[in-house]
């Protein structure tokens, strides 16, 4: 089972390693992680993926919880959430047919080509896991030279002054 977990840490020299750290000194393998400042400066937030029944997950969070730098631990994945990926990839695309057919595949994703250079094009897609490994796997058939990602990101949902999930669905940047 896959977990989306939120550390919300004290933004301070050694947190990342530390978390990090412990994690993987008790053999739990982080599939995904991202780490970035917050709202407030003193705080960052970071966003991991862990794979495991839900014993794993409540002793990664236990374990989490020990940690001083550690202000809050959430689950994400047991509630309504917004998730994204970002990445940029290099693709080989030395001649016209070739540039529009990867210019094409990249607007139905919803992609933006950021770079271009003679022989190759850059591209920026963001959204959901899936999302992203489709079009890894459409790029392909022309040649990745390089390839980057973030880890994931999240954010649970809104909920209205009645304690109801906000399920106003906007995603055309899915």
């Amino acid at each position: 089972m896959r977990h989306v977990l939120s550390a919300l840490v004290q933004n301070v020299p050694g947190v990342l390693s530390h978390v990090s750290g412990m994690l993987a000194s008790r053999g739990y393998n982080i599939v995904s992680l991202a780490v970035g400042e917050t709202e407030e400066p003193n705080l960052s937030r970071m966003t991991f993926v862990v794979v495991g029944d839900n014993s794993v997950l409540e002793q990664v969070r236990k374990q989490l919880e020990k940690i001083v730098t550690v202000v809050d631990v959430t689950d994400i994945s047991s509630q309504e959430y917004v998730e994204r990926d970002l990445m940029l990839i290099k693709v080989q695309a030395p001649t016209g047919a070739i540039r529009s057919e990867i210019r094409e595949l990249t607007e139905i994703f919803r992609g933006k080509i950021v770079d271009v250079s003679p022989c190759e094009l850059m591209i920026e897609i963001s959204g959901q896991e899936s999302k992203v490994e489709a079009f890894i796997d459409s790029m392909r058939a022309y040649g990745i030279t390089e390839l980057v990602r973030t880890g994931r990101i999240a954010m649970v949902r809104s909920v209205s002054r009645h304690g109801e999930s906000s399920i106003t669905r906007f995603t055309p940047a899915s």
